[in-house]
C-alpha cells in the first residue's frame, strides 16, 4: 500500500476547509492532490477528528501486517502437512 505524504491531522484539515466554504479545486491545487484524492478522502473519513482519523490509520497498519502474519502461518502449516503426508 503506497503511504500518504499527508499525516492524518492534515487530512482533517483538508477536509474542515473544504466544510468551510472553499471549494474542491481550490484545495487540490493548493495541496498537490487530485480532485479523485480528494473526494475519496471525503468519502473515507469526512466527519473524523485528527485523533479519530489517527487510530484508524494505526489500525488499517495493524490489520495488514495480522493478514500478513497469517498467510505465512498458513503457508508454514500447509507444508508442513505435505511433509508428514509424505512421511507416512
Amino acid at each position: 500500500m503506497k503511504k500518504s505524504k499527508f499525516s492524518p491531522q492534515q487530512i482533517a484539515k483538508i477536509l474542515k476547509e473544504f466544510d468551510n466554504g472553499k471549494t474542491a479545486v481550490e484545495i487540490s491545487r493548493e495541496y498537490g492532490i487530485s480532485t479523485a484524492a480528494f473526494y475519496k478522502w471525503r468519502e473515507r473519513y469526512s466527519g473524523m477528528s485528527g485523533k479519530e482519523l489517527k487510530r484508524l490509520k494505526e489500525l488499517e497498519e495493524e490489520n495488514l501486517r495480522l493478514k500478513q502474519m497469517y498467510a505465512s502461518l498458513a503457508l508454514d502449516h500447509q507444508m508442513a502437512k505435505e511433509i508428514i503426508e509424505k512421511k507416512l
